[in-house]
């Protein structure tokens, strides 16, 4: 995993604002939405640390210049190898005319890239994806285990909660360095913490929404940082969690599967024979 930093990255924000989205479902599936495209210069790169650049495309066949901003930045652009691997959260720089610029890490392999944005105009926030070949000899890592902690450096993150198909549950992570709590995390995009989710099998893009922001006179700097999730379908997920402490963002990578709502003992006697039937198709051989 490569910290970046260094690229205006002190600073992603999603959560606000993504009510348009329905809660559960997932954005980033499609290039083109409301009348919007991800439009990239070139969708075949080479590996290494690569210029990438793109606009978006609006109704009017334009490319569009007003944004408004979500968590503090006008853009939030997601890349991550279709494995999984290789996540980077970046901020690209326009310039006047409508095209975006950024710096990324890229091994072979197939990538999915994804821009989250509010433009000037349309009534809430979207999430555009875009199919990226890289070309190299691809080494595809198999899915890391559901182990629930995560190691980067002199860094621990444990996650505790359940993601829940269809329903919103509370995800909390724990952020330690060498066996201490840590208790002066530094704000990142309007939170102390920032939390991307995508679903294994098509990298369907959810939105989560942290609990409390800094400076709200309730929300600690660490060591837990609380989020809303709900997953759109039972499956497997991907979680990155970036955080900020002395300065260096850092990512911490998850691997989660859902678990079944429990259902309420007043409502289990009369959906039981129509559930007996359909329960196992929606819950245990979809997305599998």
């Amino acid at each position: 995993m490569r910290n970046h930093s260094g690229h205006d990255q002190t600073n992603h924000s999603h959560h606000g604002g993504h009510g348009g989205h329905g809660g559960a479902r997932p954005g980033g599936l499609s290039v083109s939405e409301n009348g919007y495209i991800l439009e990239l210069d070139s969708t075949i790169l080479t590996g290494g640390v690569q210029p990438v650049s793109f606009r978006v495309i609006g109704p009017d066949g334009q490319a569009v210049t007003e944004f408004i901003p979500e968590h503090e930045k006008e853009l939030h652009f997601i890349a991550v190898r279709r494995d999984t691997a290789g996540f980077q959260h970046v901020h690209p720089v326009m310039d006047g005319k409508g095209a975006w610029s950024v710096e990324l890490a890229l091994e072979p392999g197939d990538w999915r890239f994804f821009t989250d944005i509010h433009p000037v105009g349309h009534n809430g926030a979207m999430t555009l994806g875009i199919d990226v070949a890289v070309a190299g000899p691809y080494d595809p890592r198999p899915l890391p285990e559901a182990t629930g902690i995560a190691q980067i450096g002199e860094y621990t993150v444990v996650l505790d909660g359940e993601l829940l198909p269809g329903e919103a549950s509370e995800l909390t992570l724990t952020v330690s360095r060498n066996n201490r709590p840590v208790t002066d995390l530094q704000p990142y995009l309007a939170a102390y913490g920032h939390l991307v989710a995508l679903r294994v099998g098509d990298l369907g893009y959810l939105h989560v929404h942290p609990e409390g922001e800094p400076g709200d006179g309730t929300t600690a700097p660490g060591p837990e940082i609380a989020f809303m999730a709900v997953a759109p379908s039972a499956g497997t997920y991907r979680l990155y969690l970036d955080f900020q402490h002395n300065d260096v963002v850092r990512t911490a990578e998850f691997t989660v599967r859902t678990t079944a709502a429990t259902p309420r003992p007043d409502a289990a006697p009369q959906a039981a024979p129509e559930h007996g039937s359909r329960h196992g198709h929606h819950t245990h051989h979809a997305h599998h």
